[in-house]
Parts: structure tokens; sequence; C-alpha cells
């Protein structure tokens, strides 16, 4: 049996080496990790360049082998700065697949969650708790929504939404023999990997191993208004599940026609419109909300990622009509909406929901796409870089992921999206543009990588 060691992390570096080696305020604390070795109880592994190898060589051990990670171990971070188990630093464009919005370590954030912790962190939903009506205030206040539901996850909240418009035709066709159960989803749509939204879901690769699943569900081509229109007007579709801007499908944004055509198709065939902004929502656009910019709401909106700032949470919004045919029982989660959570969440939605935040997304969004523009769009392997506000994608014709790897060896972490050939850029919202300058030369610094 394999017995327990530790490995000991380094401070992070204060090395004033340009504005990526500024100080920080306050030293970060040295971390430390335990891991599985075969050294004997208690043995100790003495820091150096082996310590990450060390932590990826336990964790194939240990994990089920869902991930193809990048060879990194992160041990810190602070603001939009990462730093490795040898201290290494990186540049964080990637924010944790959009989720860190405030970056790592905010102060507002961090008091929110320390303090709550301290207080009371979960009591189940067999009860009240204030943190969860306060959060749900705000969110009813800045949106369509009339109502909200709380869960985990992106993935949780499409869930959601699946058994709520189904539940919602039902209830409003009580009488009929036959209601309408079907769904419409889009090519390179995203919507989860549980068996419902991964239904929802158009990349084959990621539904083919589970199947069956969840039957019923209709892709369209994204953007297609007369397909949709159509097949809406079957009067067969409980609802239609859209994304306004597709973060993992390749950074698409649906244009203003397609999501209008969708409102007046589901309002005239009884259906319901559901906008996915699990990536695009909360700021990211330049927008609180990405469905702002195209004069369309929902009947739902699912949102999650980045909503409590890097703590697990997802939330379902709905209209009145959507939310009176919803009773007690008909869907439930014991973790969902605790006052932990729900702290950490309303810290990050005041602060993002500010005017002045938002104007700042917009105005770096458009700095960041434009510099792309001036120092990539030359090399012949970029085709177009797209976006609004901080969700932005650079399309090449080869795949991405050599320069996402070279980037990522010289201490910028990007993603991939699409089909594999788009670099998808979603930085903490709080990026500056010192650091915007720096994630753009490290990229042309890197287009040799393509050749």
């Amino acid at each position: 049996m394999a017995s327990l060691g530790q490995i000991t992390f380094p401070r992070a570096p204060s090395l004033e080496i340009g504005f990526l080696r500024r100080r920080f305020d306050q030293p970060i604390r040295t971390r430390i990790a335990s891991v599985l070795t075969n050294a004997g109880e208690g043995a100790q592994v003495s820091v150096k360049a082996s310590v990450s190898e060390k932590v990826i060589e336990e964790e194939a051990k240990v994990l089920v082998g869902t991930y193809a990670r990048a060879p990194v171990v992160l041990s810190s971070g602070k603001g939009c700065k990462l730093f490795d188990a040898e201290g290494k630093e990186y540049l964080d464009c990637a924010s944790g697949i959009a989720v860190n919005a405030l970056g790592h370590g905010d102060p507002d954030w961090l008091q929110a969650v320390t303090e709550q912790a301290g207080v009371l962190a979960h009591v189940s939903n067999v009860y009240y708790t204030i943190p969860q009506i306060e959060l749900a205030k705000r969110l009813v206040a800045s949106s369509f929504a009339d109502r909200v539901f709380f869960c985990n996850s992106g993935t949780e909240a499409n869930e959601a939404a699946i058994k709520f418009s189904r539940k919602f035709q039902r209830f409003t066709h009580s009488q009929d023999k036959e209601v309408a159960t079907g769904f419409i989803a889009f090519t390179n749509s995203f919507h989860g990997r549980t068996l419902g939204a991964l239904a929802l879901t158009s990349k084959e690769q990621y539904r083919t191993p589970f199947e069956p699943i969840m039957p019923g569900v209709t892709f369209l081509e994204y953007g297609d208004v007369q397909a949709a229109t159509d097949f809406i007007s079957s009067g067969k579709i409980a609802a239609v599940f859209v994304e306004p801007i597709q973060g993992e499908g390749g950074v698409y944004s649906a244009t203003k026609e397609f999501l209008q055509s969708l409102r007046s198709a589901c309002d005239a065939a009884g259906s319901l419109l559901v906008f996915d902004e699990v990536q695009c929502g909360l700021g990211r656009t330049g927008n609180l909300w990405a469905y702002e910019a195209f004069g369309v709401t929902p009947d739902i909106m699912t949102v999650a990622k980045p909503l409590a700032g890097g703590l697990p949470i997802g939330a379902v919004l709905v209209t009145d009509k959507v939310a009176e045919t919803i009773k007690y029982g008909d869907h439930g989660s014991t973790f969902a909406g605790n006052p932990l959570v729900c702290s950490a969440a309303i810290a990050v939605v005041d602060k993002v929901s500010k005017p002045s935040f938002l104007a700042s997304v917009s105005s770096k969004g458009l700095y960041f796409k434009e510099l792309l523009v001036k120092k990539l769009g030359g090399n012949s392997h970029v085709k177009e870089v797209r976006g609004e506000g901080l969700i932005i994608g650079v399309e090449l014709d080869v795949p991405a992921s050599p320069l996402v790897d070279a980037c990522r060896d010289s201490g910028l972490l990007i993603l991939t999206a699409g089909k594999g050939n788009v670099v998808r850029i979603v930085p903490p919202l709080i990026i500056s543009e010192e650091e915007i300058d720096c994630a753009v030369e490290i990229m042309f610094q890197n287009l040799t990588s393509l050749a």
C-alpha cells in the first residue's frame, strides 16, 4: 500500500522583471500538497524541478483518466497571474475556462467567502438561508427573470432547464393526448456532459460512447433562420436551446436576426426559448448578460461558470409563466445555493454588474481584438479574430494546440475551441491593457510553432 508523503511548494516569486514580475501586496503563503508516494510514511520530497513531475506521476495512480491535462501543476495565484510548483509565473488568459472573472484572490471575494465560512457554510434546502435569497434578488433585478433555481454547475443548470421545459408543456397542455417533448439544439453547441445536456451537445465524440442518450433532440445549423422556423412550427418542440455566443464550439456569435426569429417562432408554436449563457454570461461580453446585445429575451436562461468566482454554482433564471408550472418535488439539490457559495456569488455580481466595470470589459475586449489583428493578422495561418468583450477566438487553418502549448511554455495560458483550430482567449475580466500587451506579444513570438 502506498504511503502518504508531502511536497512543499515554494513561495510565489517576487522578481521585478517587467510587469509580469511585480511584487504582490502580500506574499503568497507556502503551499503544502500531500500526495501518495512509495517512499514510506512521512517521507519528504525536496522542492526541485521534479516536483511537478512527481505530482503528475501520482495523479495517474489515483484519479480516473477523464482529463488530458496540460503538464503544469499550479499551486498559487494572484490577480491574472498563476504560479506552478517550481514558482514559474503564468499570465492566465484561460481563467479556469471562463470562471475566474475577478481573477485569483480578489479581496472582496475572499472576504465574503472567509466571513461566511466562519458563520454558516451549508444546511441544505430544507431550510431558508439569507445569502441564497439575496443572490436570487440580484439576479432577478438584473435580468428578464422573475424566479431563480440554484444548482451546482452549468450542466446541472441545463438539466434543470430540460426538465422545466418538459414540465411546462405537460402543465400547459394537460388535456392533450400528445405533448411537445422534443428539443432543438445547434451545430457546434456545447451544453454539458450529463446525459440530458450531453444529448443537446453537437459533438458526436462526446455522445457516442454513452448512447443511447436522451432521445428527441434535433440539431440544426447555427444561424439557419428558415430551418429553425420550419422545425419549431411542427408543434413538437418543447424548447429550443441556443448559446448567444458559442464558447466551446469556437467563439461564434449568433446574429440578431437569428435569435429574433427563434423568439418569434417559439412564441407562435408555444415552445420555450432557452439561452445557455454558462460561458458568455455575467459580464464576459461587456454586457451583464449576452442576450442584452440582441434585443431578445428568453423564457429560461442558464448561467454558471463565473457566478461564484471559482466556487461551484449554477442557476436557472425563468419567467413567471415557467415558474408557475414547477411544483414542490419536481426538482432539487442538496448542495445548491448554500450560504457559502451564494455569498461568494454576491461578491462577484456586485462587482461585475457595475456599469464602469462592464464598460472596462468592452473597451479591453476591443483593444485585445485590435491588437491581435495587428500582431497576428499577417500570419498566413490566422484566418479570423472574433468575439465580444473578453471572449475571443482566433481561428487558424491548422490545429491550434502547437501554439497553445508553445505559449504555455512561454508563460501564457490560453485554450483551444471549435474543431481544435481555434485559440480561445477568456481572461479574468480584470485583466489590464499591459497584461493584454504581454499576452499578444507571447502569441506573436510563438507563431513559428504553426509552421
